[in-house]
């Protein structure tokens, strides 16, 4: 077991009351956290509203070398922080060292597309109520950020917060998932002992409620990014004041599986986009739409794909399931299989809990005013729907409140056209699944699936400011 601490700017404090992290597979404690509260947040936003000003000022050289050597330090360490986020939140060994490299990329892009970015010059001159002038404008870094992260992707959805916010010269006070408290400070601890740091440019708290009201509803932030549920980010809207706030929010990702696509290639792509990360992804496949002529088909391929994955210990390199994040979860799910089955839905394969690790579950004859695919799951659970037609999938699939992402199966080009319009989400995906997402692509959603885009490059815009310039 280890222990995290706080970092007031530079410097790592400990306090007496901590808070015990249990391992979702094993029920051992695995990292203990101190149990913060208003008064540090306030603490910590007065360091970084310190640090800003000097953040502001220093060279992109500087702040370039700073998130690369970052990342090289974590390529060393790759094997202890993917060992870290598989103890705390039970993600499968092989899939933390992914979310490591993803991390890596994320950094470095991050610092990539910070060297390239600039203003640009305006012609003043162009319309006869102007005249002509030197004028352009520039990127200017928004001052303090608060990053709230959530547990699924502890290590990389911190990276999309921290390396933007840092590498544009921002000062960031982070608050982690409780869940992951020793992963989120092994990571900053890298960004605060480097020897390109610039001093107390970063700060890390822990806690839930009191913790993130203090710090969203502060005067000291200019941004707020927050990636996790819906109802958080309705409180967050309300209580934030006049400030740039991006939302990272749920999904039910739908795909349509139309009569042309490759059905195997489909039903293995589909069985990898429900059941990753035990289905604890925003962009989870949930609602699989089925033209009716290749229903039973599908199904059946479907079950027989969902069977080949290994479901179990976390720590076995071949396993792909682990286990949910907690019993709650793991009640949850259990619930909404029994109440799709007690409205008429059948389980393609029998639900089974072993702990905490809850078996991938395919459920048929599902309708669309069951809860089970109205609703965002969280969890390893994909429903079947039968559609006759493109048109009537297409209509279910966008009625729904959340907008993330989707995705469409065909070997015909105009349907592929049709779903890139009339689709209604911040991210099309053709012929995968939709849980598809690269690091430098805008990500983000419509409805309630969030506000703004991450992505290095759409980060960066977020949290900078547009300063206009004129020379007479």
């Amino acid at each position: 077991m280890q222990n995290a601490k706080i970092f007031f700017g530079s410097n790592a404090v400990s306090k007496e009351q901590v808070s015990e992290r249990v391992s979702p597979y094993s029920g051992e404690v695995v990292s203990t956290a101190p149990v913060c509260d208003a008064k540090d947040a306030k603490k910590a936003l007065q360091i970084a509203q310190d640090a800003a000003k000097f953040a502001k000022k220093s060279t992109l050289a500087q702040r370039c070398s700073w998130i690369l050597d970052v990342a090289q330090k974590l390529r060393e360490k790759k094997e202890d922080i993917a060992r870290t986020i598989t103890d705390e939140v039970g993600k499968p060994i092989t899939f933390a060292r992914v979310e490591v490299e993803r991390c890596i990329e994320t950094l470095t892009l991050s610092a990539e597309t910070m060297r390239t970015m600039s203003g640009e010059t305006i012609n003043t001159d162009a319309y006869a109520s102007g005249k002509k002038t030197m004028a352009f404008f520039r990127r200017e870094p928004a001052g303090v950020v608060v990053a709230i992260t959530p547990f699924n992707f502890p290590l990389n959805l911190v990276a999309h917060k921290l390396g933007p916010a840092l590498v544009a010269g921002n000062a960031v006070v982070l608050k982690p998932t409780p869940e992951a408290p020793l992963t989120a400070y092994k990571f900053a601890k890298l960004f605060i002992e480097s020897e390109y740091a610039i001093p107390d440019a970063l700060s890390v708290v822990y806690g839930d409620a009191e913790v993130g009201s203090t710090l969203i509803s502060s005067n000291i932030p200019r941004v707020i990014s927050f990636t996790g549920s819906v109802p958080v980010g309705n409180i967050i809207t309300k209580n934030a004041g006049i400030k740039k706030v991006g939302l990272e929010l749920g999904g039910n990702a739908a795909t349509f599986i139309e009569k042309s696509a490759d059905l195997a290639y489909a039903a293995t792509k589909c069985a990898l986009g429900a059941f990753v990360n035990s289905g604890q992804v925003c962009i989870s496949l949930q609602r699989i739409y089925v033209q009716e002529e290749i229903y039973d088909e599908f199904a059946e391929l479907m079950a027989s794909e969902t069977k080949k994955l290994k479901v179990g210990s976390p720590y076995e390199e071949d396993t792909f399931m682990g286990p949910l994040i907690d019993d709650e979860a793991c009640l949850r799910a259990m619930s909404w299989v029994e109440s799709a089955i007690k409205e008429g839905a059948i389980p393609l394969l029998v639900p089974q809990l072993e702990g905490r690790v809850f078996h991938p579950c395919v459920m048929a004859n599902v309708r669309d005013d069951m809860a089970i695919v109205c609703e965002e799951v969280f969890a390893p659970i994909v429903s079947l729907v039968k559609v006759a037609t493109f048109d009537d999938a297409i209509e279910r699939m966008n009625d729904s409140p959340y907008g993330l992402q989707f995705s469409i199966f065909t070997n015909d080009l105009s349907l592929t056209n049709r779903a890139i319009d009339e689709l209604d989400a911040g991210g099309i995906v053709i012929n995968d699944m939709p849980t598809l997402r690269f690091d430098i692509q805008p990500y983000g959603g419509v409805k309630l699936s969030g506000v703004g885009r991450e992505g290095p490059r759409f980060a960066i815009e977020e949290m900078t400011e547009i300063k206009s310039v004129v020379i007479c």
